[in-house]
């Protein structure tokens, strides 16, 4: 293993980065993952006759589901942000 100094500036943003990259890789498998379940699951309900049907309700639910996971992360965060500042100012 690596010796640092963890309160350099610069190694704690490199940590940063290389830990949001790991993070958005893994998002983008979930994503990829649930991409092709979704399609299925529209193409098994509908049959296979209906291809424009499944992408149309295929792009819905997917838009459905990034606004509802935005507003909800977006609630997550500014209620740490929040909690944070309180602590902060105690």
């Amino acid at each position: 293993m690596v010796d640092f100094d963890e309160s350099d500036p610069f190694i704690v943003q490199v940590l940063e980065a290389m830990s949001a990259l790991i993070v958005s890789a893994f998002s983008l498998v979930a994503a990829l993952a649930w991409n092709e379940a979704i399609k299925t699951a529209v193409t098994l309900w509908l049959g296979e006759g209906n291809e424009l049907m499944g992408l149309v309700i295929y792009a819905v639910i997917v838009t459905v589901l990034a606004v509802v996971m935005a507003i909800l992360i977006t609630r997550a965060v500014r209620k740490a942000k929040a909690s944070a500042k309180a602590k902060k100012n105690e």
